[in-house]
């Protein structure tokens, strides 16, 4: 391990796994805090372009990195003899460690998670928007503005289309999710009939019962 003190990342062990996104925020806090000259933006530009260039176009050298058949000195030394030359020696050295505590599985969990951090370093926060058909912009501009007043802070929409909401959206900030959608409503109405149906068969059982033991 290098005896810089600015390339120095602190991982306590992990010996539970309480989820994926606890332990990858304790690798994202790491990457995003430690010492050196690159900004926090930096650093999420050089990961995203790892993931993109690197891990998206070469599945097979990704399967490498994940696979636990792969001892963790073999993925360090994968790293120091494909990536180190072209990376930052910050970033190299976070994907070792990462390979040291055999956590590379979780490469594209921690940015997901080291994105969001930064975001909300920088007064953002990330919305997930779901159609069910294209938003225009105008329409987006305005979620946004809503959004923006809600919560006092600058949304950064994700759009996604999902055919089988019908019609509305679906809005998700954070662990929290907010359904107008056909989708939604009719499910709930659904729920309500069956709930009343219920209740009314359960009535007419009671009264049966009440007669038959009268």
């Amino acid at each position: 391990m290098s005896d810089n003190p600015e390339l120095q990342f602190k991982i306590p062990s992990v010996l539970e796994d309480p989820s994926i996104k606890a332990i990858a925020r304790v690798y994202a806090n790491a990457l995003l805090d430690a010492q050196g000259d690159s900004s926090g933006e930096d650093r999420i530009a050089e990961y995203r372009s790892f993931i993109e260039d690197v891990l998206d176009a070469n599945p097979k050298f990704e399967a490498i990195l994940f696979s636990r058949s792969v001892s963790t000195e073999e993925k360090s030394g994968v790293i120091d003899r494909v990536i180190s030359s072209q990376a930052s020696e910050m970033f190299s050295h976070f994907l070792k460690v990462v390979a040291s505590h055999d956590r590379l599985d979780l490469l594209r969990a921690i940015f997901d998670v080291a994105v969001d951090l930064e975001e909300k370093k920088s007064g953002k926060v990330r919305v997930i928007v779901r159609a069910a058909t294209s938003i225009s912009e105008e329409k987006l501009a305005h979620i946004r503005q809503q959004l923006k007043d809600i919560l006092s802070a600058d949304p950064v929409l994700q759009v996604e289309t999902d055919t089988s909401l019908i019609g509305g959206l679906v809005i998700q900030v954070g662990d929290t999710v907010y359904d107008s959608s056909l989708k939604n409503r009719l499910g709930q109405l659904q729920s309500q009939l069956r709930q009343r149906y219920v209740h009314e068969i359960q009535s007419g059982r009671n009264r049966f019962s009440y007669s038959e033991g009268s």
